[in-house]
């Protein structure tokens, strides 16, 4: 299935737009790639490859932090040289293919990532910087298609919707993993009581390295919609044609860049509030393991409620995105999210905000301890803030980009939002490697976020209707 590409904005009220079976497909994207993101880099995966792969937590979330910077400095480098082909060659649809072949390999591999195996740790963190670069991709060449598929006047409301889909397709998926797969290696027990299924071994920790696999299925049954229903692009030019024009045109949209104020000043904001954001995602599981010693199951539990929250706020700052414009939500959530951080930085185990508190109960319900509460409070509100900064992100990137190079935006986008994302992990990393200290290296990120709202505020936003021809 092939749509016209877009046109200039002035012909929208004669453009035609696919079924809403088609939307709707293109929208389970998000949910078919989001359990990659929930189980793998932020809620069960990466704590446990810190807590029981690494030889101990601090060395774990450097090493995890070293493989994501690799991974982001790759994603950054090819990113808009792929975009800028996808425009010239037309098709969408093979590149998300090719790339999600990647995300199923890589995850699938990371099965074989068993507990105390030095010797698994550089092929697990290959596999997972291979994993990395494919959903990634996969997601760029996804992003570009929006324009074809609702009037500018709704971008907003499918980004946020799109975002909410994925939260929800990442809460079921660990729910699958806390309650029915995942154990807790003292009592043999999943979240709901029940014996792991398929006879998964908590002592091995079978039911965190079963999320790889999981992860890479996932993907492929729920991506099949979008292959299926969504219209793709129509075909251009050949491959090696397409490389060359699609470089040129590359060259060219670098050059013209300056001239474009609004759009490279958001490049570089997106740049360095994405740095902090992933950042603190990657990093949020792992340092609740460090500072409460949760395992999977506690981990996983929060990462269901910051989810939920995720839903109710991507959803809503979609609404709002179409009514404020994406400008306005983005700054709202940066600030949201400063808050945030700023508090769990003045939470520890027996206390909040330097006020002293009864620490957790061994052995005691889930989340016994005030202080757990509290983390847990804060995390909803990252949970809650994150979805619609993204949403918006994407929204803002359609209203200032040229129509007819949006892949080639995307990956710009894709860059701006990789070509650093290595500098957050790598200091989080270096400074957690060298002070011993969690803390130390997660208060880094909060001038990314004071940063990049500085930059967005200078950002002139145009209205739907005048979104760039």
């Amino acid at each position: 299935m092939t749509v016209t590409a877009p046109q200039a904005s002035g012909a929208d009220t004669s453009r035609k737009y696919p079924p809403r079976a088609a939307v709707v497909s293109w929208i389970f994207f998000d949910w078919a790639a989001q359990p990659y993101f929930t189980l793998i880099t932020t809620f069960v995966f990466a704590p446990y490859f810190a807590g029981f792969v690494a030889p101990d937590p601090a060395t774990g979330q450097a090493l995890w932090g070293f493989a994501t910077a690799a991974a982001g400095l790759m994603i950054a480098l090819m990113s808009p040289i792929l975009g800028a082909i996808a425009d010239a060659s037309g098709r969408r649809k093979p590149w998300i293919a090719g790339f999600g072949l990647l995300l199923v390999i890589g995850s699938s591999l990371m099965w074989f990532g068993k507990p105390g195996d030095p010797s698994i740790i550089p092929t697990l963190l290959l596999c997972y910087a291979i994993a990395s670069v494919g959903v990634e991709f996969a997601t760029v060449f996804n992003n570009a298609m929006m324009p074809t598929l609702v009037p500018p006047d709704k971008i907003g409301r499918l980004s946020g919707t799109g975002w909410a889909t994925g939260y929800v397709g990442g809460i079921l998926s660990l729910i699958l993993v806390l309650g029915f797969l995942a154990a807790n290696p003292q009592t043999g027990r999943t979240l709901f009581g029940f014996m792991p299924l398929f006879g998964l071994d908590p002592v091995t920790h079978a039911g965190d390295r079963i999320t790889g696999p999981l992860t890479a299925l996932w993907f492929m049954l729920f991506t099949l919609p979008m292959f299926l229903l969504t219209p793709d692009y129509p075909a251009k030019l050949p491959m090696r044609a397409a490389l060359r024009e699609g470089l040129s045109e590359l060259k060219q949209t670098l050059r013209e860049l300056p001239k474009q104020k609004s759009l490279a000043t958001f490049l570089l904001a997106n740049m360095i509030y994405t740095d902090g954001l992933v950042s603190l995602f990657a990093f949020g599981g792992i340092y609740a393991a460090g500072t409460f010693g949760w395992h999977t199951i506690q981990i996983g539990t929060f990462g269901i409620v910051a989810a939920i929250a995720g839903v109710f706020g991507a959803w809503l700052g979609g609404k709002l995105d179409d009514r404020v414009g994406p400008k306005r939500v983005i700054a709202i959530s940066l600030l949201v999210l400063l808050l945030a951080l700023a508090a769990i930085l003045l939470v520890d185990k027996d206390s909040i905000l330097f006020v002293k508190v009864a620490p957790p109960v061994p052995g005691g319900p889930l989340f016994s301890g005030a202080a757990e509460r509290a983390y847990l409070i804060l995390g909803c509100l990252i949970g809650g803030a994150g979805g619609p900064l993204q949403a918006a992100s994407r929204t803002l990137l359609i209203r200032l980009a040229p129509q007819d190079r949006i892949a080639q935006c995307f990956g710009l986008f894709a860059l701006t939002g990789k070509v650093t994302s290595f500098v957050g992990p790598l200091l989080i990393g270096v400074v957690t490697a060298v002070t011993a200290s969690q803390k130390a290296g997660m208060a880094l990120l909060v001038v990314f976020f004071v940063v990049g709202l500085v930059l967005l505020l200078r950002v002139r936003e145009l209205p739907a209707r005048h979104a760039r021809a």
